[in-house]
C-alpha cells in the first residue's frame, strides 16, 4: 500500500485514535505498525476478531491491559542464567497479574456457550499465580526488599537496627555531653556510609577519631569518633551481609522465573495481541462501527457511511455504490458540497477495513480488498520543484496510470482542473476512459459538463452528485447516485444579489446545447425530488397498513380465542345439563315404575313432582340471574305496556305482554299459542324495529317513525374505526335513517389512506334503498365526507 495514499486519506489520524485505546506499551506499538492487508482471509480474520471483542465489551464492559510491558530482554537474561533486578521481577509479576485478570474476564457465564476465536487466546494464558505471589511477597518496590523475603535477611536487619541504636546512643551522648562545645552543629551526620560529628577545625585535637570529610570553607571537619569506629565497622559488615542475602533472594526468584521463561514469553505475546484486538474494538465502539462484508470482486456498497474524522453528530451519512453495474463514478456538485468527503470516505473505509478496523456505517456494508489505493486529492503545487497545480496533479496522475491495475482503487479530486477547461475536460475523459478499459475501479469529482455527458453516454460509467439547496444556498451533503449535478452558478449569484441583466447576459453566452443540457438536468432534479417525496408517502402508507394489519390480526386472534372459550364453556354446560337431565329422567322413570308396582300413591307422587318443580325453578332462577347480569338495564313495571314485544330469557322465546305485572312482578306473556306466567326479571324489552313488519315504512307507522326520528341524527362519524366496524355501524344507521323518512344523511369517513372511504362506497353501491351518493363539496367536508340520498 503506497504511503502517499495513506497520508492523503489521513489514515495516520485513525491510527493515532487507535493508539489511545491501547492499554500497554507493546499494544500501542502494534497499533502504530498496523497497515492494511491485501489478503482476503487475513482481513476477514481481523474483522471477525474485532467483532468478537466488541461483543464482549458490550456484554461485560471494557478490560484494562495496563501493566503489560516488554519483558523480552529479561527473559533473554533468564535463559542464559542471569539474575534479574527487583524492577524486572516486578514487571514479570504485573504481567502475570494482568494475565490472571484477563483470563477471569474471559470466563463465560453460560458453560454450554459455543467457543469462538478469542477463547483460544484467553485459554492459552497461564497466570502462574505461585510465581507472582512469591515475587510480591519478597519485593515491596523497585528499591525495597521485604524483611520476610528470608529468615536470614530478617535476622540481619534486626541486628542492623540494634547496631544503629547503639551508634546513635553513643554519638548522642557526645553531642549532649563533653563534645558539645567543640561541634559546629549539635547533630549526627553521615559521610561515606559512616556516622560522623561536625567538629570545628580549631578543636580538631579535642575530638579523637578519623576525619572523613571537611566543609568547602575548611571550618568544619567531619570526624568519626574513636568510640564508634568499631560499632560503625560492625554495622558496615551487617550491610554487606544484607546485600549478599538480597542477591541470594533475587537469584532464587530469577531461577524460579527461568523455569517459566517460555510461559512468560507466550503470555506477553498473547496479552499484547489481545490488547491490540480490544483497542480495535474500543475504537469501533467510539464511532458506532460495524463489520463490513468483504469481497475480491471490486464491489463497494456503503450504507449510510460517516467519515470517522468528522463530528458524528453533524456529519451527513452517504450511500455509495461502485463496481457492480459500473466501474467508474463521476461526482459533480458545488464547492464545499461534500464531493471530496465522499472520495475520502470510500478511500479511508477501504484502508480501515483492510486493516481489520470496523467502519462507521450500517450493517452489511460491503467493501472489496484492493492491492493498492491511489488518491490524487488536494493542492499539490510545489514552489521548490517549480510545479504548478496542474503540473503537480498531472505528475501524480502519470504515476498512478503507470502503477494501477485491475486490483487497484483510484480516486481523483477535480480531475483536469488547473488548466484550460476545454483541454482539461478532454484530458479527463481520456484518462478515465483508459482506466475504464483496464477494468480499474475509479471515482472522480469534477465541475466539467463534458464529463457529465460522458457518464450519461458511456456504458459502465455512472453520474453522481452532491445535492445543493438553492433556496438556502447550502449543500445538503447527500450523495445521489445516478443523477448528474446541476450547475447552480446563476441561481446562487441571483440569490446573492448579482443584477439580473448581468445574469441574463451570462446566459446568452451559453451555447444552445449547454442550455438544453442544464435544462434536462434541472427537470431530472425536479422529478427526483417529486419521486422521493412520493416514495416517502408510500413508505408512510405502508407503515400505516402494516400497523392496521397487525392490529386486525391481534383482534382476530382475540375474537378466535373468545369464540373458542365460549364454545368450550357452552359445550361443558350442555354436557352438564344433559347429564343432569338424564339423571332426573332416570330417577323419574324409576319412581314411576316403583309407584306403579306399589300402587297409586298420590301423596308420594305429588311430593316427587314438587321436588322436581323446585329443582327446575332453581335452575330457571340461576339462568334468569345470569341473564340479568348481562342486561344493561333492569326492567321496571312502568316500562311495560300491553302489546310490548319482549323476550323471555329463560326460554329464549319472543312474545307479547298480555297482562301488566302484579305487585310481585309476575305477568302473563303470549308466546305464539303458548301463554305463560313469568317474572319481570326474566324479561328483556325488544325494540320496536325488531318486530316491525317489513312493509311498516310503506304503511307509515307513526310509532316507528316517531321513535326513530327522535334518536337518529343526520350524520354518522366513522373516524378511527376499522372498515369492518365502520360498515357494520353504517348498516344499522342507514336502516334507522331510512325508517325515519330522512331524505339524505352525511357519512364522515375522513381522507387518510382512502381505505375507509372505499369500503363505505362499495357498501353503498349494494344498497337498494340508496338512490345516490357523492363526495362532499367545499364547505361540506370535501373528500372526507360522503352525502347519501335515499330513494
Amino acid at each position: 500500500m503506497n504511503q502517499k495514499a495513506l497520508r492523503t486519506l489521513e489514515y495516520q489520524k485513525i491510527i493515532d485514535q487507535l493508539i489511545e485505546h491501547a492499554g500497554s506499551a507493546p499494544g500501542r506499538e502494534l497499533c502504530r505498525q498496523l497497515l492494511p492487508s491485501t489478503n482476503l482471509e487475513e482481513v476477514r480474520t481481523l474483522q471477525h476478531e474485532t467483532s468478537l471483542a466488541l461483543s464482549r465489551i458490550y456484554q461485560k464492559g471494557s478490560i484494562s491491559f495496563s501493566g503489560v510491558s516488554d519483558i523480552r530482554g529479561a527473559i533473554k537474561r533468564l535463559e542464559v542464567g542471569g539474575v534479574l533486578g527487583p524492577a524486572d521481577l516486578l514487571r514479570i509479576c504485573k504481567l502475570l497479574d494482568v494475565a490472571a485478570r484477563v483470563k477471569s474476564y474471559s470466563r463465560k457465564e453460560q458453560a454450554d456457550a459455543e467457543p469462538d476465536a478469542l477463547d483460544a487466546l484467553f485459554e492459552a494464558l497461564q497466570p502462574v499465580s505461585s510465581l507472582a505471589n512469591e515475587i510480591r511477597r519478597c519485593i515491596l518496590s523497585e528499591d525495597e526488599i521485604s524483611d520476610d523475603a528470608s529468615p536470614t535477611l530478617k535476622s540481619i536487619r534486626r541486628a542492623m537496627g540494634q547496631m544503629n541504636d547503639r551508634v546513635h546512643a553513643q554519638l548522642n551522648s557526645m553531642v549532649n555531653g563533653s563534645a558539645r562545645s567543640y561541634l559546629q552543629d549539635p547533630v549526627v551526620t553521615m559521610r561515606n556510609g559512616r556516622y560522623c560529628l561536625p567538629v570545628k577545625a580549631e578543636y580538631r585535637s579535642q575530638v579523637q577519631g578519623m576525619i572523613h570529610d571537611q566543609s568547602s570553607t575548611g571550618s568544619t571537619l567531619f570526624v568519626e569518633p574513636m568510640a564508634v569506629i568499631r560499632l560503625n565497622n560492625e554495622l558496615r559488615e551487617l550491610e554487606l551481609k544484607e546485600e549478599k542475602e538480597i542477591e541470594v533472594i533475587l537469584s532464587g526468584l530469577s531461577e524460579r522465573a527461568a523455569e517459566y521463561a517460555e510461559v512468560l514469553y507466550d503470555d506477553q505475546v498473547l496479552l499484547t495481541n489481545l490488547d491490540f484486538i480490544f483497542a480495535r474494538a474500543m475504537l469501533s465502539k467510539s464511532y458506532n462501527g460495524t463489520e463490513p462484508d468483504f469481497n475480491d470482486r471490486g464491489i463497494i456498497r456503503i450504507k449510510k457511511g460517516r467519515h470517522p474524522l468528522l463530528d458524528k453528530k453533524k456529519v451527513v451519512p452517504i450511500d455509495i455504490r461502485l463496481g457492480d453495474d459500473f466501474s467508474l463514478l463521476i461526482i459533480t456538485g458545488p464547492n464545499t458540497g461534500g464531493k471530496t468527503v465522499s472520495l475520502k470516505t470510500v478511500g479511508l473505509f477501504t484502508l480501515m477495513g483492510q486493516a481489520g478496523l470496523h467502519i462507521p456505517a450500517f450493517d452489511h456494508s460491503e467493501l472489496s480488498v484492493f492491492d493498492d489505493v491511489f488518491a490524487d486529492i488536494g493542492d499539490e503545487q510545489s514552489i521548490e520543484q517549480s510545479l504548478s497545480t496542474f503540473s503537480a496533479h498531472m505528475t501524480n496522475i502519470v504515476d498512478i496510470l503507470a502503477k494501477a491495475d485491475e486490483r487497484s482503487l483510484v480516486l481523483f479530486d477535480e480531475l483536469g482542473a488547473g488548466t484550460d477547461p476545454t483541454e482539461g475536460a478532454a484530458l479527463a475523459i481520456s484518462i478515465l476512459s483508459s482506466l475504464k478499459r483496464r477494468g480499474i475501479r475509479t471515482m472522480a469529482t469534477t465541475h466539467y459538463s463534458e464529463l457529465k455527458v460522458y457518464a450519461l453516454t458511456t456504458d459502465g460509467v455512472e453520474n453522481g452528485s452532491c445535492e445543493f439547496n438553492v433556496e438556502t444556498l447550502r449543500p445538503t451533503y447527500r450523495l445521489l447516485i445516478g443523477v448528474p449535478g446541476k450547475s447552480n452558478a446563476f441561481a446562487i449569484s441571483a440569490k446573492l444579489g448579482l443584477p439580473e441583466d448581468i445574469i441574463e447576459e451570462a446566459k446568452e453566452q451559453l451555447s444552445q446545447q449547454d442550455e438544453d443540457f442544464e435544462s434536462v438536468i434541472s427537470d431530472l432534479e425536479t422529478s427526483r425530488i417529486t419521486i422521493e417525496r412520493e416514495q416517502e408517502e408510500i413508505n408512510r402508507y405502508k407503515q400505516e397498513i402494516e400497523t392496521l394489519k397487525k392490529r386486525l390480526e391481534q383482534k382476530q386472534e382475540s375474537i378466535e380465542a373468545q369464540r373458542e372459550k365460549i364454545l368450550r364453556e357452552a359445550n361443558e354446560q350442555a354436557h352438564t345439563i344433559l347429564r343432569e337431565a338424564k339423571e332426573v329422567a332416570d330417577t323419574t322413570i324409576k319412581n314411576f315404575n316403583k309407584f306403579g308396582k306399589e300402587g297409586i300413591n298420590s301423596k308420594a307422587m305429588e311430593q316427587e313432582r314438587t321436588r322436581l318443580r323446585e329443582k327446575m325453578n332453581k335452575v330457571e332462577k340461576n339462568l334468569t340471574l345470569k341473564q340479568e347480569v348481562r342486561q344493561s338495564k333492569k326492567l321496571r313495571p312502568e316500562d311495560l305496556h300491553l302489546g310490548d314485544s319482549v323476550r323471555v330469557l329463560s326460554m329464549n322465546l319472543k312474545g307479547t305482554v298480555s297482562q301488566l305485572p302484579n305487585a310481585k312482578g309476575d305477568l302473563f306473556v303470549q308466546m305464539g299459542i303458548l301463554r305463560s306466567q313469568v317474572n319481570i326479571r326474566d324479561l328483556e324489552l325488544i325494540p320496536d324495529v325488531e318486530t316491525a313488519p317489513k312493509h311498516s315504512r310503506q304503511t307509515g307507522s307513526g310509532k316507528i317513525k316517531m321513535s326513530k326520528s327522535s334518536s337518529v341524527g343526520i350524520e354518522i362519524n366513522l373516524l378511527g374505526k376499522t372498515t369492518d366496524e365502520a360498515v357494520a355501524e353504517l348498516d344499522k344507521y342507514l336502516d334507522d335513517a331510512y325508517l325515519s323518512h330522512m331524505p339524505s344523511v352525511r357519512v364522515v369517513h375522513g381522507k387518510g389512506t382512502g381505505a375507509l372511504r372505499k369500503a363505505v362506497h362499495n357498501y353503498l353501491r349494494r344498497q337498494k334503498h340508496v338512490a345516490s351518493f357523492r363526495l362532499g363539496e367545499f364547505g361540506e367536508g370535501d373528500a372526507g365526507v360522503t352525502i347519501v340520498t335515499f330513494k
